[in-house]
């Protein structure tokens, strides 16, 4: 009897794990890593700041599984398509995969219509850091996107592996920073 009784509780605990999976993102206010990566805009490599892109304002830091798959040329040719909106808003847009520079570099030039840069994690440190690791294919990025204030926290966070909603909740979310914040 005991033994039928533990069996129960160890299915209650595996249904109760199912239910509720983790969520991999860090929560708003969280403060964010701050990186350095190569990356990539118009096919030209770089080194990106985050520190330096924070110091002119909102950053949108989006992570996606693979340069020219059809899901993520979709999203980033809608980033770049709204890359003058997120301007005026005082905000920077840029990608991140673990895709290497080379691939990248043609990416921000098809996809990305050298619109913004998409930098290079190949080692994951920078998804890693962001709890953007795909649970599922850990050789990928998750589709996760995130509004970063001036100040380094999160300011609001979208994941789902579906592109098409990123864009649109992430100019809303930039929208909704306190005007000191947005305009920096």
């Amino acid at each position: 009897m005991a033994r039928s009784h533990l069996h129960r509780i160890a299915w209650m605990t595996i249904f109760a794990a199912l239910a509720h999976p983790a969520w991999a993102a860090l929560d708003i206010g969280d403060p964010v890593p701050k990186f350095t990566a190569n990356a990539a805009l118009g096919g030209k490599t770089f080194r990106y700041s985050l520190a330096d892109a924070l110091a002119k304002g909102p950053v949108v830091l989006y992570f996606f599984p693979a340069a020219d798959s059809n899901d993520c040329s979709i999203e980033a040719h809608a980033f770049a398509e709204a890359v003058d909106q997120f301007a005026a808003l005082g905000a920077t847009v840029i990608g991140v995969s673990a895709d290497d520079i080379g691939t990248l570099s043609k990416f921000s030039v098809k996809s990305c219509q050298s619109r913004f840069p998409v930098a290079s994690d190949e080692n994951k440190t920078v998804i890693q850091g962001f709890d953007a690791l795909m649970q599922t294919r850990p050789d990928f990025a998750n589709r996760l996107s995130y509004v970063i204030s001036p100040d380094g926290k999160v300011a609001y966070y979208y994941q789902n592996l579906n592109p098409d909603k990123h864009v649109e909740r992430m100019l809303n979310a930039v929208k909704a920073l306190p005007k000191a914040t947005a305009a920096k």
